[in-house]
């Protein structure tokens, strides 16, 4: 018999952590509805031809693919696999799981368009998969938090953006956090400035990887992708400016005076930091920087990033405005903008923190435990009440020893335990114990319920 295991990169979750997690995706459920967005879902599988092309070449290799159901080699010839993989694929592969939440929203959209009222602002809170390298912080199959606005240009979507992460994080108790604000008008400007007008992709793919292969790595990556040294050497310089907001807008409008693109996003950008001077912005720092590309190439706007100050975690947030991502499917000029939660970066960073509520970790809040058969068939009535009245409880369902059932609600954090015996059920008075403070008091069954609840 073999040893049972689980794939590189994905997770089991126990009753201790969904209960975290379930904590994290409640305060962000609550954030996204208290700013008027609605719940939708989509399949776990989308058409392989929604998926691809969205992302750019390196996000489509780590797209998982479904093979076919049955002889999946079925008519394929050796001239097809010959051929390579990208030829070979769609062959024996139709399917795939859904890489981001984005994409199957648009194309939701787009086959819902007559049903839905626009400005349309939804959430959407599922799993999604990506064939990467598995290591701290990113995992093949993980939680994103959605909340997107299609179907109008106003920038004010953008300012509530950063509104909602900031309520979202605040609440969770990740008070030390910045949101990094760029606009890829700006980069599309900044690379004609320096002579690559369309070559805007590749700057953005390997700026983006700033991070995490640093300057070096970047210079590398943009000489073997054709940018000439002489662009390269501009370009650095201009994506490590410095200074606070509007002293890197004001030196960014003299670089890019001269392209139409960059103004536009430099102007979008202040329209932007404009609306948030109207709002209390509870902790996040707001930083222009220059540096943020999003790796992804469906963004045409502002885009952002969200990272926590002092752990050591990539971004645990981020999204953008994309004007034309329906228009990949058939719907063209609906603009729209949003960002995604990582729920699993989160997690780790409030692990790394402690910030999780001890009160949290909690389920049930009393036990019934009881001496004998007599009690238990006593116990079933009040176990109906508690559970009418809204109080989270249990009945152990075992003739044990006390001292086990006791165990019992010490292993799950159980708060209060209603000890039920012979005496209790002959004078009505049930027997109530502190498990913190181990203080026990008799009380009616109508007293037991007031003070629980």
């Amino acid at each position: 018999m073999s040893k049972p295991s689980i794939p590189k990169g994905v997770r089991d979750f126990g009753p201790d952590k969904m209960v975290k997690r379930n904590f994290i995706f409640q305060t962000i459920k609550t954030v996204f509805q208290k700013f008027g967005f609605l719940p939708i879902e989509t399949p776990t599988m989308e058409n392989l031809s929604v998926l691809t092309g969205k992302y750019g070449d390196e996000g489509d290799q780590l797209i998982f693919k479904v093979l076919n159901s049955g002889d999946f080699l079925s008519g394929v010839t050796a001239e097809n696999v010959d051929a390579g993989y990208k030829k070979l694929t769609p062959k024996i592969a139709e399917k795939g799981l859904r890489y981001d939440l984005t994409v199957p929203f648009a194309r939701f959209v787009v086959m819902n368009r007559n049903e839905i009222t626009f400005p349309f602002k939804r959430y959407q809170i599922q799993p999604v998969w990506r064939a990467d390298r598995p290591q701290k912080g990113r995992y093949r199959e993980f939680y994103q938090c959605d909340a997107d606005v299609v179907g109008t240009n106003s920038l004010l979507c953008e300012a509530e953006i950063v509104l909602m992460i900031d309520e979202v994080l605040s609440n969770l108790k990740i008070n030390d956090f910045t949101i990094k604000i760029n606009n890829r008008k700006v980069l599309s400007g900044i690379a004609e400035a320096i002579g690559e007008h369309g070559k805007e992709a590749i700057i953005c793919v390997a700026i983006d990887k700033l991070d995490k292969i640093g300057e070096d790595g970047v210079v590398k990556e943009l000489k073997e992708k054709g940018i000439s040294d002489c662009a390269i050497a501009e370009l650095m310089p201009i994506i490590a400016l410095d200074g606070d907001i509007w002293e890197k807008i004001n030196r960014l409008k003299l670089i890019l005076k001269n392209t139409a693109i960059g103004q536009a996003g430099l102007e979008e950008l202040s329209k932007v930091f404009d609306y948030l001077k109207s709002f209390e912005i509870q902790h996040a720092t707001l930083e222009f920087d220059v540096a943020l590309a999003r790796g992804l190439s469906y963004y045409t706007g502002c885009i952002f990033e969200v990272k926590v100050n002092n752990v050591q975690m990539g971004s645990i947030s981020g999204g953008g405005r994309y004007d034309n991502l329906t228009g990949m499917f058939g719907l063209p000029d609906v603009s729209g903008v949003g960002f995604s939660f990582g729920v699993d970066r989160i997690y780790d960073v409030m692990e790394e923190l402690q910030l999780f509520p001890t009160d949290q970790q909690t389920t049930t809040k009393v036990l019934i435990a009881t001496f004998d058969e007599d009690a238990a068939k006593f116990a079933l009535k009040l176990l109906q009440q508690l559970r009418q009245a809204g109080i989270n409880s249990e009945l152990y369902p075992e003739s044990s020893k006390i001292k086990k059932q006791m165990s019992y609600a010490d292993s799950k954090n159980i708060p209060f335990v209603v000890l039920i015996g012979s005496e209790e059920v002959s004078t009505q008075l049930l027997t109530l114990k502190n498990m913190t403070t181990g203080e026990q008091q008799k009380m009616t069954i109508d007293q037991v319920i007031d003070f629980l609840k």
